[in-house]
């Protein structure tokens, strides 16, 4: 497996005053790069399991018969789960693991050839869909005492819906030690032949029109899928739409480090309201070219963004790759929860954010920037900006200075965060053997997925080209087959942020256009007619942004996220729809809304989330937000630097003595706290 980053050859590296031997560099090599155990896995023969090749004498045995809640107050519908292999030759324990309900009883099985089925995949890579299941999207949920609950927002109610593992290899699918998917077109194939499989043993599923759904590092795994779909000649099943949630369609400087302006126009709480601040970081984005100019029609493709691991020196990318894995590695937990819990609080306390140690070190930090050239580029971060701007949050902003961080839900400050893992309910024997689950392994939230890697690889050791490279020819093969596009995003997720999503619509082109034609600006309600974000359609692509939610979005406004689905996604709601030959948008434009931002929440919540004892921060003045307010209008008429926007231009030299500034946070990255593989679920 490739490493994230260049290995040191330096005995040792000097950090202003840190000198950090060769023993520890590699360690940091090890920790962040190294290749992971691959265990050989495979699939459990139950009493029962026919000897036959798949069909439809296999759903009896699939079948979940053992009841998964014995005091639910209501029952579950009908639900199969398993193991089913992909048909690859030589590869006999490559399978994927399956966890399907019915939306009522018997409509798995039944002939409807016009009923819609739903796929759901989770990302990582090397994340489980039974995290989507039990903390997002499914019938059952874990709670943050780690009971089981039901889930009134199930999206099984809307159709039959199958939660699958995949890659091989992940959650409770199995794959020998040489089986692991070494790129996306391997795992694309796969996923063709475990629907192959499937639809012998449900035959119906052939004719019916699926729905394949994912979110995050599913923005990856649904393009390719839906290629390999396409290029089979007969393929298994009948697509009908996609559907990605905060998706990693482009580069990760594409999805991570070019919205960061937005995300703190958003959200300028994380730099106190500060315009010096904000100026800093406006600069740092000019001089990365990461500051593209959306236009509605969108005129000429994008260029190549700058890797931002070009941008600053070896041994400072070893600490920033370790500082990157500790901020998205945070323990995955019910945002449902986690929400319930903080509004829940009535004590909201105010806490004045103004002490003079914290004043000091912000103006410390502001001497140290100011001292050095006008447009240079920070030799220590380059153009990590994401890393920066959450560096910035954690040493110098109240709540986050107190160690509560929360990358998928920008104002979620608890520290630590409310539990919800569903890990012991998927491990117990008898939910194990009801669910027809492998024993060679034991189930995890993720893992480092072991792909084959190579010199070109991303930094999560996958070599295959991000899907922005060919969503244009996809979207022309989608609109020939009838498939449409959905894209949506949650306004509070910072990891994967919107405006990278809307990157990769204006620089797609479909329906013979570039982009959309008209900046997104329609409201949408959920079913108690709340504002739940702002909708767009044209030319069979969708896009949402949905207020109030993280980067699960299913999570955090269940309600809205099911009334989206079954009316923009399975139905064919036309709020937002650009009609071309008029001129217009159905259910209007609000040009309140036609910004670059949706305003973020103004509580920030913190406290000790395992308790459910949370207070709420709204300590910043009406005066300074107002300040704020006034200054960024003005900020965001112009553009500084002299350079056309987006082009960037080109860093100065890496000073060879790096400046570490913000050393709270990268004691992390010096041993102190945990290192381990980003993921993205």
């Amino acid at each position: 497996m490739s490493c994230l980053f260049p290995s040191s050859t330096a005995s040792v590296l000097r950090l202003t005053n840190i000198m950090i031997p060769a023993f520890l560099l590699a360690s940091l090599i090890f920790g962040v790069c190294a290749g992971v155990d691959v265990p050989n896995t495979f699939p459990h023969a139950y009493p029962g399991m026919p000897t036959t090749a798949f069909g439809t004498d296999w759903q009896k045995y699939f079948q979940v018969t053992e009841p998964l809640l014995p005091n639910a107050t209501q029952p579950l519908t009908r639900s199969f789960a398993g193991n089913v292999g992909v048909n690859r030759a030589g590869h006999p324990n490559a399978t994927l693991f399956f966890w399907a309900f019915e939306k009522k009883n018997g409509s798995l099985t039944s002939n409807s050839t016009t009923d819609p089925w739903i796929i759901w995949l989770n990302g990582g890579p090397g994340a489980s869909s039974m995290i989507g299941l039990m903390t997002e999207n499914g019938p059952i949920h874990v709670t943050g005492t780690y009971s089981i609950v039901l889930n009134n927002f199930s999206w099984h109610q809307l159709a039959d819906t199958f939660w699958i593992d995949q890659p091989v290899g992940t959650g409770y699918s199995t794959s020998d030690t040489t089986g692991y998917v070494p790129d996306e077109d391997q795992m694309g194939e796969d996923f063709v032949g475990f629907l192959s499989n499937i639809v012998k043993i449900f035959p119906s599923l052939a004719k019916r029109p699926l729905y394949l759904m994912g979110e995050s590092y599913a923005g990856t795994y649904i393009p390719y899928i839906t290629k390999t779909i396409f290029s089979t000649p007969k393929p298994p099943v009948t697509l009908k739409k996609i559907s990605i949630g905060d998706g990693t369609m482009g580069a990760p400087a594409v999805f991570e480090e070019l919205p960061t302006i937005i995300t703190i126009e958003t959200y300028p709480q994380l730099i106190n309201y500060d315009p010096e601040v904000y100026n800093y970081f406006k600069t740092q984005e000019h001089l990365c070219g990461y500051d593209l100019n959306l236009t509605y029609p969108q005129s000429g493709h994008f260029p190549t963004l700058r890797d931002p691991f070009t941008t600053i020196e070896e041994g400072a990318s070893l600490l920033v790759a370790a500082d990157r894995s500790r901020n998205r590695n945070a323990k995955y937990k019910s945002a449902v929860a986690a929400f319930k819990a903080s509004k829940a609080a009535t004590n909201l306390n105010k806490r004045d954010l103004q002490s003079p140690e914290d004043l000091e070190r912000r103006e410390s930090w502001k001497r140290d920037i100011a001292g050095r050239p006008n447009g240079t580029l920070d030799p220590f971060y380059g153009c990590f900006l994401f890393e920066e701007m959450w560096d910035y949050a954690l040493n110098f902003t109240f709540p986050w200075a107190l160690g509560g961080e929360d990358v998928y839900d920008i104002p979620d400050g608890l520290n630590p965060e409310v539990p919800a893992d569903p890990t012991v309910f998927m491990n117990d024997a008898r939910i194990r053997a009801a669910l027809h689950a492998p024993t060679s392994k034991d189930w995890t939230f993720e893992f480092q997925y072991p792909f084959g890697g190579s010199s070109g690889a991303n930094e999560f050791g996958d070599p295959s080209p991000e899907p922005m490279t060919f969503l244009s020819d996809l979207a022309t093969n989608a609109s020939a087959r009838g498939v449409g596009i959905v894209f949506y995003s949650g306004n509070d997720d910072s990891l994967v942020a919107h405006r990278g999503t809307e990157v990769v619509i204006q620089n797609m082109t479909f329906g013979g256009v570039q982009g959309f034609t008209r900046k997104p600006s329609t409201p949408f309600t959920d079913d108690d007619g709340n504002f739940a974000g702002i909708v767009h359609q044209e030319r069979g692509v969708t896009y949402a942004l949905f207020q109030g939610a993280g980067h699960t979005v299913p999570q955090y406004v269940p309600a809205a996220a099911l009334a989206f689905v079954r009316d923009f996604v399975i139905g064919s709601n036309i709020t937002g729809l650009v009609d071309s030959n008029a001129g217009t948008v159905s259910g209007g434009e609000d040009p309140k809304l036609a910004q670059d931002i949706l305003p973020g929440e103004s509580l920030i919540y913190f406290g000790d989330g395992s308790s459910g004892k949370t207070t709420a921060s709204t300590v910043w003045p009406s005066a300074t937000v107002a300040a704020w307010n006034a200054f960024i209008a003005t900020a965001t008429a112009t553009l500084p630097g002299s350079a056309p926007q987006g082009t960037g231009s080109s860093p100065p030299p890496v000073n060879a003595a790096v400046d570490l500034r913000c050393s709270r946070s990268w004691l992390w990255a010096l041993g102190v706290g945990s290192i381990s593989m980003l993921t993205l679920v």
